[in-house]
C-alpha cells in the first residue's frame, strides 16, 4: 500500500515546469498511499530548485481523480489495520500544497474527488475544463469531506459549502468558479495550450489571461438563495427543520431533504461542525481536526459499512448506526474531536 510505482505517477521537468501526471486511468486516477509519498517528495526540490518556476498537475483519462483508493482503506480496516498513516501522510501532503511557494497549477477536466481534491485545491491556480466536475461526497459513504474539506468548504459564502458538504452534490465549472473552488476555467480543447504556454514562460497567469472563459452556472438564481436560505442556519436541525417546512412548497428543499435522508447520520453532524469550525481555523489546524476525527471514523461502523454498500455490494441500502438524525448522541459527535491520546497530526 505504500510504494507507488512508476506508472501510478509521473513526474517530469520541461522548460520552466515540473510536470505531474495522476496515471491511474483504469481506476479514475484513485490517489494511492504510494502516489501521496511520492508527490510529497517532490515539492520540496522544486521548491529549492530555481529553473522550476511552476508545477503543473494534470491527470491521463476521463478523470483526473475520483478519490482516495477507498478498497485498499476499507481492506485494511478490516483487516484491523486502520490505514491511518495513508491519512496522516496524504493530510501533511495537503498541507504543504497550501503552503507551497511557488504557482501550482491543477488542470481539470473529469471528475474530482475526495483525495483528488487534496491534491488539487489546495494549490494556487484551479483551473477547470468544461467537463470539470467537482464533489465531496463522503457523507454518502459514512465518511466526512476530509483532506481540508473543512477549510475549502467553509470559506464558500451563503451556505454553499455546507450544501456541497452535507449532499455531496456534483457541480461543474461554473459553478465552481462561483463559490472561489476554481480560480480560472477555460474551454477543454485549450487545456494542454495553458500546460504549454506555463512550460514555456513559467508564468501560469500570463497564460491564462488569454484562454480564461466564464462558464455559466447550474444553479439557478431561486434554488442559491434557498441554498442560502436553509444553509446559513445554526444548527444540523435547524437546517433539516427548515428544509422540511419547505419541502412542500419548494421542489428544490424536497429533493435536498430527501438526499439528506440516505445520508449517514453520524456523518452529517461531524461534517456540519468541521467545515462551521473551519471558518476560523488555519489549514494547520482544519488538517489536524480532520486527522482527529479520520481516527475516530476508522474504528466506527458507518465508513465501512458504507463502503460495503456502494462499493462491494453495489448500490445496496448501508445500514447506519445510528440509523436516524433523532437517535444522535451530541456527545458522541463532540468525541470526534477531541483531543487525540496517542498525539496530534504533526506537519
Amino acid at each position: 500500500m505504500d510504494a507507488a510505482s512508476e506508472d501510478e505517477i509521473r513526474f517530469e521537468r520541461r522548460g520552466r515546469a515540473a510536470i505531474v501526471t495522476l496515471n491511474r486511468p483504469k481506476a479514475l486516477n484513485a490517489v494511492t498511499h504510494g502516489m501521496v509519498l511520492a508527490l510529497a517528495a517532490k515539492l520540496p526540490e522544486w521548491d529549492a530548485d530555481p529553473s522550476v518556476d511552476a508545477v503543473v498537475v494534470k491527470a491521463e483519462g476521463r478523470a483526473f481523480s475520483a478519490g482516495g483508493d477507498i478498497m485498499d482503506i476499507y481492506q485494511a480496516g478490516k483487516a484491523g489495520k486502520p490505514a491511518v498513516q495513508f491519512f496522516a501522510d496524504e493530510y501533511r501532503l495537503n498541507a504543504a500544497i497550501h503552503n507551497f511557494r511557488k504557482p501550482y497549477v491543477a488542470l481539470i477536466d473529469g471528475i474530482v474527488m475526495g483525495g483528488g481534491v487534496g491534491v488539487s485545491f489546495h494549490g494556487s491556480h484551479r483551473v477547470l475544463g468544461e467537463k470539470a466536475q467537482f464533489a465531496m461526497p463522503e457523507v454518502g459513504i459514512g465518511f466526512f469531506p476530509d483532506v481540508g474539506g473543512s477549510y475549502l468548504l467553509s470559506r464558500i459564502k451563503g451556505g454553499y459549502g455546507l450544501y456541497l458538504g452535507l449532499t455531496g452534490a456534483r457541480i461543474g465549472a461554473g459553478d465552481a468558479l462561483h463559490a472561489g473552488l476554481a480560480t480560472h476555467a477555460v474551454a477543454s480543447a485549450d487545456i494542454t495550450a495553458v500546460e504549454a504556454g506555463i512550460v514555456e514562460t513559467g508564468d501560469p497567469n500570463r497564460v491564462l489571461r488569454d484562454l480564461c472563459i466564464k462558464p455559466e452556472r447550474k444553479l439557478d438564481e431561486g434554488d442559491a438563495v434557498s441554498v442560502g436560505l436553509h444553509f446559513s442556519l445554526g444548527t444540523l436541525n435547524d437546517v433539516i427543520e427548515s428544509l422540511t417546512q419547505a419541502a412542500s412548497r419548494d421542489e428544490f428543499a424536497a429533493a435536498t431533504l430527501d438526499t439528506l435522508s440516505k445520508r449517514s447520520p453520524t456523518s452529517l453532524h461531524v461534517a456540519f461542525r468541521q467545515i462551521t469550525d473551519g471558518a476560523a481555523l488555519s489549514m494547520e489546524e482544519c488538517m489536524k481536526m480532520e486527522y482527529r476525527i479520520l481516527n475516530r471514523m476508522l474504528v466506527g461502523h458507518d465508513f465501512y459499512e458504507g463502503i460495503r454498500a456502494a462499493i462491494i455490494d453495489k448500490g445496496d441500502t448501508p445500514n447506519w448506526k445510528p440509523a436516524t438524525l433523532a437517535e444522535i448522541d451530541l456527545e458522541a459527535i463532540d468525541a470526534y474531536f477531541a483531543p487525540l491520546p496517542g498525539g496530534e497530526l504533526v506537519i
